[in-house]
């Protein structure tokens, strides 16, 4: 995909979630699920260094993103958004068995994740796209947290502000 088009399909797609400043990462993982009617489970693992960071693994009812432990928050999100890169983007996900995850939750089993870390449906133009959504979200956010005013507590007053076009972000 040309990365004008993915930039403009992941700007519509971020639109649609109103995400809005700051940026919760959980936070727009959980309302991506609910858009694609699949939530997004976000499971911290010691993945073996070197290798991956992370691994986004669809089943049948949700999609499990697996991200590095050992590191820190801002370098998680960064891996947790561009496995969501892969989502946004329309790559496939490692095809996980329902029946497994249900047996390994909450407790992730090892050999699931070496299997999942072991993949080769991504080449480097998917690895690419994803990598530039996680850095499409990153940009908005390291400017936009930065300039908008706080969302104010009353809903009612978010919900004028809405409606006046008062609003940063994705436009």
């Amino acid at each position: 995909m040309k990365e004008r088009t993915l930039r403009r399909r992941c700007k519509r797609e971020l639109q649609a979630l109103d995400v809005q400043p700051p940026l919760q990462v959980d936070a727009l993982c959980r309302t991506l699920g609910e858009r694609r009617g699949r939530p997004i489970h976000l499971v911290p693992y010691s993945l073996p260094v070197p290798g991956p960071f992370g691994v986004w693994i669809a089943t049948g009812a949700s999609d499990y993103i697996v991200y590095q432990r050992e590191t820190t928050k801002s370098h998680q999100d960064h891996i947790i958004l561009h496995e969501v890169g892969h989502i946004l983007a329309g790559h496939d996900g490692d095809d996980g068995d329902d029946d497994l995850w249900a047996l390994m939750m909450p407790d992730i089993d090892p050999q699931m994740i070496r299997r999942a870390l072991r993949r080769t449906s991504y080449d480097q133009e998917h690895e690419r796209e994803a990598e530039l959504v996680a850095t499409i979200i990153l940009e908005w956010a390291s400017v936009v947290n930065q300039v908008a005013p706080p969302q104010p507590s009353d809903l009612s007053v978010r919900r004028v502000q809405t409606a006046l076009g008062d609003r940063q972000g994705w436009l």
